[in-house]
């Protein structure tokens, strides 16, 4: 689809579309790229290894990922507005717990606190709402909704470096609350503005395609869901990238030190990855819209796996560029396709309460490879090592998404 269509569609629903990338960006504050940036700080300040810390995170990580199969569903029964409202609330509370923990529990809790309002709740509304309030044109607005996850990737990884080094950790998050609190909630209500009419027509709509035959998905159950052989075999594969580069970006600060290359470098080439995740989402969506998510996602990782091997072989600075290229493209089909999938083989009946469960085995793998990778490495092994771990874990995947898929 040409660019041009994407602008189209994007100014026919400029309203409900920007609301998506809105809460995309929004969930960067929670998100494991950002948290590592405070990494090398919190450690210094506590006096923790990577194991410690690693291990802090995976906790508030892990109770994060078991509350959250029951606070996503929830957007399956409130409304969206002020489900969001609570998310944003949240994400905002939590922005300003963080910036005055004192110890190892109080930062599990911030820990907890972040990774369930940002990572969770904020992602979990950008792109079940997409997924569930457009049908024939889902991949675009899944594709444009989480260029809001790049903006943020390019933008605040570089920003909180240069802010951290002036006001300190402590206030970097305290200026996230307030920036949270004074744009995100009041655009909220003027993103939200004629929703109720979208989500009447939703209901209409379900209603007339309710047990007839006319309907291509039926709407399975969370607990059917769960018990289907085809979700089973899928996760090891889909759940890769959230492990593996969840912990490659808590670490990435320890990379560039084993690479001697600069923090600056490598946070400031967050932009290329930015720009591949935007581009290959673009490229995704009208390819999801004609040929369905389930062409698509047995390709996802094999640009992951080129990515591990690239970063753990060279160590030449411009590596970094191939690596987040790679990295990007993973990304990219991830967030539009994997989001895409579930819709496509369960129906949207019940897509909150079946996304929230992807999502919270997503945090799951998420909490895993950061005290791995930083358990690894207090061993004596090289990050280098870890990475090719992590390509052998993704050409595992990526055979088990092939084996689930070949008959769908």
């Amino acid at each position: 689809m040409p660019l041009a269509g994407y602008i189209q569609f994007a100014a026919a629903h400029r309203r409900f579309i920007g609301f998506g990338f809105t809460m995309a960006f929004a969930s960067s504050f929670g998100q494991t790229y950002f948290i590592g940036i405070f990494g090398p700080s919190i450690q210094q300040e506590f006096d923790l290894s990577h194991t410690a810390w690693g291990s802090i995170y995976m906790l508030g990580t892990l109770a994060s990922a078991l509350v959250l199969p029951w606070t996503g569903k929830q957007i399956d029964r409130l409304n969206l507005l002020p489900y969001t409202l609570l998310a944003c609330t949240l994400l905002i509370i939590a922005c300003t717990f963080v910036s005055f923990t004192t110890g190892v529990l109080s930062l599990t809790v911030a820990i907890f606190l972040l990774r369930q309002s940002g990572q969770g709740l904020m992602s979990h509304v950008a792109i079940t709402s997409m997924a569930r309030y457009f049908d024939k044109q889902r991949g675009r607005a899944i594709a444009i909704a989480t260029i809001g996850f790049a903006a943020g990737e390019a933008l605040l990884p570089f920003i909180a470096v240069a802010v951290i080094s002036v006001i300190g950790w402590r206030w970097s998050y305290r200026a996230a609350a307030c920036f949270l609190l004074v744009t995100f909630i009041p655009s909220i209500f003027v993103l939200l503005k004629h929703h109720a009419q979208r989500h009447a027509e939703h209901l209409r709509h379900l209603d007339d395609n309710a047990g007839t035959s006319t309907s291509s998905v039926r709407s399975w159950t969370r607990a059917e869901v769960m018990r289907d052989r085809r979700f089973h075999l899928l996760l090891p594969g889909i759940l890769a990238p959230s492990m593996i580069l969840t912990s490659m970006f808590f670490h990435h600060l320890n990379l560039a030190d084993a690479k001697q290359w600069s923090y600056s470098w490598i946070t400031g080439s967050y932009v290329i990855y930015a720009v591949a995740v935007t581009v290959t989402s673009l490229a995704s969506g009208p390819l999801i819209d004609r040929y369905s998510a389930v062409r698509l996602v047995p390709y996802m990782l094999g640009p992951l796996v080129a990515a591990m091997v690239v970063i753990a072989i060279f160590d030449n600075p411009w590596t970094a560029w191939i690596y987040f290229i790679l990295a990007g493209i993973n990304v990219g089909i991830a967030h539009t396709a994997v989001s895409a999938i579930w819709a496509e083989l369960y129906g949207v009946a019940h897509l909150g309460a079946i996304k929230s469960l992807f999502a919270a085995l997503g945090v799951f793998s998420s909490a895993l490879g950061p005290v791995i990778a930083g358990s690894l490495m207090d061993l004596g092994i090289t990050i280098e090592q870890v990475c090719l771990l992590f390509a052998g874990y993704g050409l595992f995947g990526a055979v088990l998404i092939r084996l689930a898929l070949r008959r769908s």
